[in-house]
């Protein structure tokens, strides 16, 4: 019962990014709501993952495990989000006419696929883990996923479009990603049940560090593009809006 759970909990987090992909893709949302919506939800996971995921590794398993963790996760995400930028994934979060088309870069569209999954499976597996030992989800964990999702199926479905990517192509990206995150989750709460304390704070770790490397490479920089000086206002109110969640 706990595996389905979570694996619904991964699924519902993973559902915005149909709901962002459907409004990039059926409407036109100005680009200045889309990068301000990014900021929000950059301020909510970077208050997730110091709240959430950070201290409770660190109340697991110490510093060192945590530390470790944490670098070995944005290690890994950057170079994977390295060779995936190299065939044509670099602008997958970006709203504009950034990312190539599959004739000016043949096979983007898989590595965008790819880069996709990459961004989304350290945040679901990390909602799993969070129901291990009768515990209750993180509210602001999946609340923080959930705002990060929006604006990145937005940002990412109306990118696709200019890159004259067809809807078919982008509704099932986006449900294919859902339902993996779905998986991801149930995976995380699943495998992972035996885990030590020691173990499991690396796991939480490597999550953090994967997300935050992936807020700074790819939200940040798709947030301020549009958003300018209003980009750090609003990620700071996303910042305080998890962080109040989190003490509730």
């Amino acid at each position: 019962m706990g595996a389905l759970v979570a694996g619904g909990w991964g699924l519902l987090a993973g559902s915005a990014l149909l709901i962002g992909a459907a409004a990039g893709s059926l409407f036109r949302v100005p680009a200045r709501w889309v990068a301000l919506v990014m900021a929000f939800g950059s301020g909510v996971l970077i208050s997730a993952v110091s709240y959430d995921l950070i201290a409770e590794a660190d109340d697991q398993g110490g510093l060192a495990p945590t530390a470790l963790g944490a670098l070995v996760g944005a290690g890994v995400y950057s170079l994977a989000n390295v060779a995936l930028a190299a065939r044509g994934a670099r602008h997958r979060k970006r709203s504009g006419s950034q990312q190539p088309t599959e004739g000016e870069q043949p096979g983007s569209g898989g590595a965008i696929a790819l880069g996709a999954l990459l961004d989304g499976v350290p945040e679901s597996v990390v909602i799993g883990t969070s129901l291990l030992g009768g515990g209750s989800v993180g509210t602001a964990t999946v609340v923080a996923v959930f705002l990060s999702n929006l604006p990145e199926g937005m940002a990412s479905a109306a990118g696709m479009k200019q890159a004259g990517r067809g809807r078919g192509y982008v509704f099932g990206l986006w449900t294919a990603i859902a339902l993996i995150s779905g998986l991801a989750a149930l995976a995380g709460y699943t495998l992972l049940g035996g885990a030590s304390d020691t173990v499991m704070a690396m796991i939480t770790a490597v999550a953090a560090g994967a997300i935050l490397a992936m807020i700074a490479d790819t939200m940040i920089p798709e947030a301020f593009e549009d958003a300018h000086l209003l980009a750090g206002l609003t990620t700071v109110l996303g910042f305080l809006a998890a962080f109040t969640l989190s003490r509730s």
